[in-house]
């Protein structure tokens, strides 16, 4: 039990370094800032979608403040970005894997910890994707961008599937690692096929070609 906490929470904080880094790295391509403004976004993509699932469960103060591991990883992150930015951008393959790495876990956890609060299965599903997904909502709209995730990439539905996952497997009773494992694994496979593809969820009809994002 002691290795699996263990191991769990380096995963944990390798989703949040990874969450950080590439959070700021986007707020680079997309605005001036300086290493206040860099830091700050990607503390807030990495520890934001987490806060918010806490103030939603009313699991409060918000479990990335009980620990200062969480802070320093996520600030370590956006000080790297601000610091490395155009070597990293080398190394984009893997860092988009550890971001699909962070997105599962995050959805996944955040889906049992509603469970675990007692929460709907409809309702956990919700609050597994706003923790995978919040923290990079919040930046985009500092930084005065229509969020990623409304506009482009496979990345809400990854979340959603895999949150999915990790709820039917408790309703069916089949509890455990190994189930929220198989979840966290769907969701990230689907979150790489989406990157390697580069596909996007359905646009309306309406809308011949998406307008294109400022980071591009």
């Amino acid at each position: 039990m002691i290795a699996g906490g263990v191991a769990l929470l380096l995963l944990d904080l390798i989703g949040t370094f990874a969450f950080a880094l590439n959070g700021a790295l986007t707020a680079l391509r997309a605005t001036r800032l300086d290493i206040v403004g860099v830091v700050t976004l990607g503390m807030i993509t990495a520890l934001g979608g987490g806060t918010i699932r806490d103030v939603f469960l009313d699991s409060l103060p918000p479990a990335t403040f009980l620990d200062w591991r969480y802070l320093a990883v996520a600030a370590a992150g956006g000080l790297i970005a601000f610091l490395f930015g155009r070597h990293l951008e080398r190394i984009n393959g893997t860092i988009n894997v550890l971001d699909a790495a962070g997105l599962s876990l995050f959805a996944v956890t955040g889906a049992l910890k509603a469970v675990d609060l007692g929460f709907g299965p409809a309702q956990a599903v919700v609050v597994g994707a706003i923790t995978g997904v919040g923290g990079g909502t919040i930046r985009d709209v500092l930084i005065r961008q229509v969020p990623s995730v409304l506009s482009s990439g496979l990345y809400a539905i990854p979340a959603l599937l895999g949150a999915t996952a990790a709820v039917l497997a408790g309703v069916l009773g089949a509890h455990g690692a190994v189930a929220s494992v198989g979840a966290a694994v769907l969701c990230f496979v689907v979150r790489m096929v989406g990157v390697h593809y580069d596909l996007n969820a359905p646009y309306s009809p309406a809308v011949s070609e998406p307008a294109p994002r400022d980071d591009e």
